[in-house]
């Protein structure tokens, strides 16, 4: 299994002055589900080399045990120092795709030609999208063969309304995911704030949030096994 994991360039959370990035544990707990299922894995990012990491996701209270183990394994840390470029990647190297989050990727994956491209790609050749958190955003401009929004009418989910009101960034993203996968007419569900909570449609895969990443990696590993 070649499994391709898609993180932002994005560091700069609007015109706060603080940082952003993507959401370290989004990042290490489907890293270690597809590792140790066997696969191989690939880092990209539109900007490629070391994309930025969201500090807060690095503060004690939201690390865990798979964060601590990424920050341990020195393969780990050099491969994610030197992220492919995005558009130097195709979806024929691959056998799914899978997007972490982190508030980043509403700025620059979601408005990405090549990121759009490549899911497009992806579920052309009839292969697995995952997306997690924020990361179902970047579908916003993503479209069926037939010119459609690709969530129209899919089973979809991501961060929620009251988890970004939480965090207090309700008005500082570009757009808030749960309503934009609902205007797109994503037939969007949830679970309770801050619990693992996946939903799978056909080829598509998402996870609510931070929590929802090892349930999501595994539900994608599962896909690939039932292939």
């Amino acid at each position: 299994m070649k499994i391709l994991m898609v993180l932002t360039s994005h560091d700069k959370l609007g015109d706060t002055g603080r940082q952003t990035g993507f959401w370290l544990e989004e990042l290490a707990a489907p890293y270690y589900v597809f590792k140790d299922a066997g696969a191989e894995i690939t880092l990209v990012s539109p900007k490629g080399g070391n994309p930025p990491l969201d500090p807060k996701s690095n503060e004690p209270n939201f690390q865990t045990e798979q964060t601590h183990r990424f920050e341990a394994d020195a393969d780990a840390i050099a491969q994610l120092a030197s992220t492919l470029r995005l558009d130097s990647v195709s979806q024929d190297d691959y056998d799914a795709v899978f997007y972490p989050g982190g508030h980043g990727p509403l700025w620059d994956l979601a408005e990405d030609k090549n990121s759009i491209d490549l899911i497009e790609s992806f579920l052309a050749a009839n292969k697995h999208v995952a997306l997690v958190c924020h990361a179902p955003g970047v579908l916003r401009h993503v479209k069926t063969p037939a010119g459609k929004p690709l969530v129209e009418g899919r089973a979809v989910t991501g961060f929620t309304n009251s988890e970004e009101e939480a965090v207090g960034l309700t008005h500082i993203v570009p757009f808030l995911v749960e309503d934009e996968l609902i205007a797109k007419g994503g037939i969007y569900s949830k679970g309770a704030d801050w619990s693992s909570y996946v939903v799978t449609d056909g080829l598509l895969i998402t996870g609510q949030n931070p929590t929802s990443s090892t349930e999501a990696a595994e539900e994608l590993i599962k896909q690939l096994k039932n292939n």
